[in-house]
């Protein structure tokens, strides 16, 4: 089986080869025969009533400084063009991200698009993750200040972020005693329009924040990822460490509740984060963690992901 496969990804130039999940699946088309197509998000339209993209032949390697071939641009119609649509741009979950699935479910299922659009728009990341309320620590969603305040004298101390954040900005520990709460409300409400979310710290996340990879909805791998020392944030982007990792008996059972609700969804490619047994996160829009996982357990979870890909085809 040989497909058309449309990337939409921010610039491929601009990725890291040795930690980026959609670089390996770009890889592992190739190797196994699929022809590839980059695209930036911006280049996506709808014209007509046709699902257009600029987009250009893509081909890759594993070299660093070198690791890709871009070919002339060309309009993909992406209903008739495509065969698989990857949609892997990374966040924030804004309106350019919402509007991007309101377009890709102009094609979807004709299409195959990967997550499925229209569940990843109503799966936000933090939004999501409440439906599994007995999974996950004590949390509040507001912007009622008076609520906030409540929710921090009844925890003491707490961790305060954007509610369609990503990749740890804008977290904040607030540990008791410390007096910048309202200040960081106050900056907040000038930043954002939408209720912010507060949740009970953890101290188990100086033990690390676990990646669990669930491919259309069955555990695949996980890593641990650990926070540098005097850092809250267990981003990589910020210092953190990955470490490798075996699931708990907490962990599995947390999978179990969840992989058919993303099964039933359509949401073939999902990272879920926990710390110390309690789910905070559910992953849907550009999950990570692939690269690690196959270092720490001798895997290739692209291969098990195309698998399910071509599966749906």
């Amino acid at each position: 089986m040989s497909l058309n496969v449309a990337i939409q990804m921010d610039h491929v130039g601009s990725i890291d080869i040795n930690g980026d999940s959609t670089f390996v699946m770009a890889l592992e088309a190739q190797k196994r025969g699929h022809k590839l197509f980059h695209y930036e998000p911006g280049k996506l339209s709808l014209s007509n009533g046709r699902v257009l993209a600029t987009a250009e032949p893509l081909e890759v390697r594993r070299e660093l400084g070198n690791h890709f071939i871009l070919g002339e641009a060309r309009t993909l119609d992406l209903k008739t063009d495509a065969d698989v649509v990857l949609m892997r741009q990374d966040p924030p979950f804004d309106m350019s991200y919402i509007t991007a699935t309101h377009l890709l479910d102009h094609i979807h299922p004709d299409t195959l698009v990967v997550n499925d659009p229209t569940e990843v728009r109503n799966a936000p990341e933090k939004i999501f993750v409440t439906e599994f309320a007995e999974f996950m620590p004590a949390t509040l969603i507001s912007s009622d200040y008076a609520l906030i305040l409540a929710f921090r004298e009844e925890h003491k101390d707490i961790i305060i972020k954007p509610l369609y954040g990503n990749g740890g900005i804008g977290v904040f520990h607030i540990k008791p005693g410390d007096e910048n709460l309202n200040a960081l409300l106050e900056m907040f409400a000038g930043l954002y329009r939408e209720p912010i979310i507060a949740q009970a710290y953890l101290k188990d996340v100086r033990a690390g924040d676990k990646r669990i990879i669930l491919i259309d909805g069955e555990i695949s791998g996980a890593t641990n990822r650990v926070p540098m020392e005097g850092e809250a944030r267990s981003n990589m982007h910020v210092g953190g460490k990955a470490v490798k990792s075996q699931l708990t008996d907490r962990e599995r059972d947390i999978c179990a509740a969840l992989g058919p609700e993303l099964k039933k969804r359509g949401l073939l490619f999902v990272g879920i984060d926990v710390i110390g047994g309690y789910m905070t996160e559910i992953n849907v829009t550009s999950p990570t963690g692939l690269q690690e996982i196959n270092r720490f357990d001798d895997v290739c979870l692209e291969s098990d992901l195309w698998d399910a890909i071509e599966s749906k085809l």
